[in-house]
């Protein structure tokens, strides 16, 4: 790890101003940074730590529920708000990374976390995300977890957040905050397709920081659940997840919100399959009729097995909510 110089902020103002420097990186609960520190991939020459700014509370309004950027992961699990009102969002989190991980991550954190690509966090090798213009080996090379949807001739790495999938689906926006204000941006905006340009993987501006999420008022998110597939059930990322809520009115889905994980390049909103529920009895049938609806998929030499996996994984969530009331 590179010498670096540490501060520590207690004012909002504060830490816009020192992290407004150039070279500077804010630490929150650590998770992602510092491993990418010891690698070598991410190298910065200040550090600042915010974890005593007072962005912290999960509460709810007429707009909906609001969650401070500092909350730790494993404290909006466990908050009666959340599980009661949006499973979806507990779920996600319990089923994201480890318990300790958990209590030290936040949930501004947890959606800036950076790619796993093995390639990106391996400094010996190319990475148009890592180094641009440098190229993508996971293109021709090892490639069963990354993305086939959303992906282009640069970078094919998927983003890694279950929270974020989960937000996704229940448009969900964040408090973005600089020098010159506060700024609210939906989720699903938020993240860039990587397109010729990887590195640049959101619209967060030099200096900003993310300060809360806003989950809109929704009085049917409380039928909502996130299914995660992976390849061991203990910290690892998702092969494939979907984050589904769903409202059934006189035997038909009035309205439905989902979106994937693990497949794309960003959180993934499934708006075609949605839009062939609309109308249309929940039943297994016409779920699994529906989920064929996810068209535009490009599979990479290892992981064309995402594609039958995506339609069963959006089943399988839409299936686990029918029996609930």
């Amino acid at each position: 790890m590179r010498p670096y110089d540490f501060t520590v902020t207690r004012g909002v103002a504060e830490a816009l101003d020192r992290g407004g420097a150039p070279g500077a990186a804010y630490l929150a609960g650590g998770t992602t940074l510092v491993d990418l520190m010891k690698l070598e991939v991410l190298t910065p020459s200040r550090v600042v730590d915010i974890n005593r700014l007072p962005l912290t509370g999960v509460w709810t309004d007429r707009h909906g529920l609001h969650i401070a950027a500092l909350e730790r992961m494993s404290d909006v699990a466990a908050h009666p708000l959340v599980g009661a009102r949006y499973p979806v969002l507990a779920e996600a989190l319990l089923a994201s990374a480890s318990p300790q991980l958990r209590n030290m991550a936040s949930i501004g954190g947890n959606l800036l976390q950076r790619s796993r690509c093995g390639y990106f966090r391996d400094t010996a090798t190319p990475c148009n995300k890592r180094a641009p213009g440098s190229g993508c080996p996971a293109i021709a090379g090892a490639n069963r977890s990354h993305a086939i949807l959303g992906t282009s001739d640069s970078c094919v790495s998927t983003h890694p957040s279950d929270l974020a999938v989960a937000l996704v689906a229940l448009d969900a926006s964040v408090r973005l905050t600089g020098r010159g204000g506060s700024r609210d941006v939906r989720l699903d905006g938020f993240y860039r397709l990587p397109g010729t340009t990887p590195h640049l993987e959101n619209d967060l501006r030099p200096g900003e920081l993310v300060t809360e999420v806003t989950v809109p008022r929704l009085g049917w998110a409380d039928r909502s659940a996130y299914v995660k597939v992976r390849d061991r059930t203990s910290y690892e990322f998702a092969l494939v997840s979907v984050a589904a809520a769903v409202l059934v009115r006189d035997g038909v889905v009035r309205d439905v919100r989902l979106a994937a994980g693990g497949v794309g390049t960003r959180p993934w909103r499934l708006t075609a399959v949605e839009d062939a529920l609309r109308g249309r009895p929940l039943r297994l049938e016409v779920v699994e009729k529906a989920a064929a609806a996810t068209e535009g998929a490009r599979p990479l030499a290892h992981n064309a097995f995402k594609v039958p996996l995506l339609k069963r994984t959006i089943t399988r969530a839409l299936m686990k909510l029918a029996d609930r009331p």
